[in-house]
């Protein structure tokens, strides 16, 4: 029976420009390049496809995925093309169509598994990502609400009603996956020490030579998660899925691969829902939250923290809690709010040095005394382009951040906090103390592979342009010319 046309799939497959015909020999191709030689896709079955949304039968829509993603250079699922089979209601759970329907977890398993698989696929080929939408931040808090924090905490936190829960592409990965050996705690704890090391890391120097480690590394983990396991490794591995999906995320952000990035925390905030870890969940939300600030939608970011704070709820621990503030307070920020700015800044203060039960997770551990006045300093340095009498605070926050930081091997955060402090000095009119900044930033900015990086760079020499005719600025602004590379698409 017609279920109308299929305009996911139409819509894609305009851009590809291929005929009907061309699309139904590619499938052919590529399924007997992955072992499905018994494929006969013919012109009149694509049609039906596009135009009566027929669904084709496993693994079709796997390889039309496949053979989707080389063409547009960037990742494309199953459930992008509309390709997806629901279970109907009754059957065994809630449609995940249904408003407050969950994804179960071997669906989430299976998502995890082809996005990464698609991902790895377009770096082995070296394919450069091409434009894709980037969703609002408010339409994930809305598809989430309900899925990820449950109707008590979506009631408190003031979104009455249900809510329709994102749904993305089920069945089997688009890779072959083999049976794995023993999984138990040793193996476990293993990946877990490859998590803090990953993040170590990207911590350190940035996201670009490291991504694709940990994209591999995640497929891994959502193999063995399609696969009976004892309930305790299970869970841990879900935990160390959600940690991978975070960095995969931040990862992809830090090199300018943002659509994926933001695929990548939502399915960390899946996999956090299914370990049973509903603060990690959260934290996964609120790097989507920083990532829309990052890109001039601040009201796109409220959305998402305040999303991030209602689900982590009283599991969260303060420090947890001090860091989601910081986040709202550069939302609140970069509209222009100082007196929100300073309350939650406050609220984030008094958090941060209140006492915990039990020690902080470990993807918490980043954020300590420095990473908070660095962040601090972000957030009065962004205020101060609306308010000038921020700047103060922002040159205190961020001295305080570097003299922190000083041999913690933090690089990458040196660098930000130095970006930080020279915006500040250009904000408030010291022309001699920001090229001071300015020229340290410079000095460390070639040990980095962070588009993120430059972006705040280039935001740096934006508000030196009012100083040029002053001694040394020309010169400067000359250098940091030199240094930025060329804008180009990341691969």
């Amino acid at each position: 029976m017609s279920k109308g046309p299929n305009t996911r799939l139409a819509d894609l497959f305009a851009l590809t420009g291929w005929s009907k015909g061309e699309l139904a020999r590619l499938v052919n191709r590529r399924g007997a390049a992955m072992g499905q030689q018994q494929l006969s896709t013919d012109t009149s079955r694509v049609r039906r496809w596009i135009e009566q949304g027929e669904v084709p039968r496993d693994p079709v829509p796997r390889v039309l995925a496949a053979v989707f993603t080389e063409r547009l250079g960037r990742v494309v699922t199953t459930e992008d093309l509309g390709l997806t089979r629901h279970r109907t209601p009754g059957a065994g759970g809630a449609s995940p169509d249904e408003p407050g329907g969950p994804w179960e977890p071997d669906r989430t398993a299976a998502v995890l598994t082809e996005f990464t698989g698609m991902d790895l696929m377009l770096n082995r080929r070296g394919l450069v990502g091409a434009s894709a939408a980037l969703t609002a931040g408010a339409v994930i808090a809305d598809n989430l609400y309900d899925w990820l924090s449950g109707h008590d905490v979506a009631y408190a936190a003031g979104r009455p009603g249900p809510r329709k829960v994102i749904t993305q592409g089920g069945g089997r990965p688009a890779l072959d996956v083999y049976e794995p050996g023993p999984v138990g705690p040793d193996e476990v704890a293993a990946l877990e020490n490859a998590v803090d090391i990953f993040r170590a890391w990207d911590a350190s120097r940035g996201g670009g030579l490291q991504r694709k480690a940990v994209v591999g590394q995640l497929n891994e983990v959502g193999g063995l998660l399609t696969h009976d396991l004892h309930p305790a490794v299970r869970t841990r591995l879900w935990t160390v899925a959600a940690n991978l999906a975070v960095l995969a995320g931040w990862m992809s952000h830090d090199v300018g691969l943002e659509p994926t990035a933001q695929r990548y925390f939502v399915i960390a905030a899946q996999a956090a829902k299914e370990a049973g870890d509903r603060p990690r969940a959260g934290e996964a939300i609120s790097r989507a939250a920083r990532q829309m600030i990052h890109l001039g939608r601040a009201d796109d970011a409220l959305e998402l923290v305040q999303l991030a704070q209602a689900s982590g709820g009283e599991q969260a621990l303060p420090r947890t809690r001090a860091m989601l503030h910081t986040v709202e307070a550069w939302a609140q920020a970069a509209m222009g709010r100082s007196e929100a700015v300073r309350r939650v800044l406050g609220e984030a203060e008094e958090l941060f040095v209140r006492e915990a039960d039990g020690p902080a997770p470990s993807w918490m551990q980043l954020f300590n005394e420095a990473e908070l006045h660095g962040m601090e300093a972000l957030v009065y340095r962004t205020l101060a382009e609306h308010d000038p009498g921020a700047a103060r605070l922002a040159e205190q926050h961020a001295r305080l951040a570097l003299e922190l930081r000083e041999r913690t091997g933090m690089e990458r955060s040196t660098l930000f906090d130095r970006i930080t402090l020279a915006s500040v000095y250009w904000i408030s009119g010291e022309p001699d103390e920001a090229q001071v900044q300015a020229k340290l930033a410079l000095a460390l900015i070639g040990q980095t592979s962070s588009t993120r990086t430059w972006d705040r760079l280039r935001e740096m020499y934006r508000l030196s342009g009012r100083y040029q005719g002053e001694a040394g600025v020309a010169e400067l602004r000359a250098q940091i010319e030199g240094a930025m590379p060329r804008r180009r698409r990341p691969v």
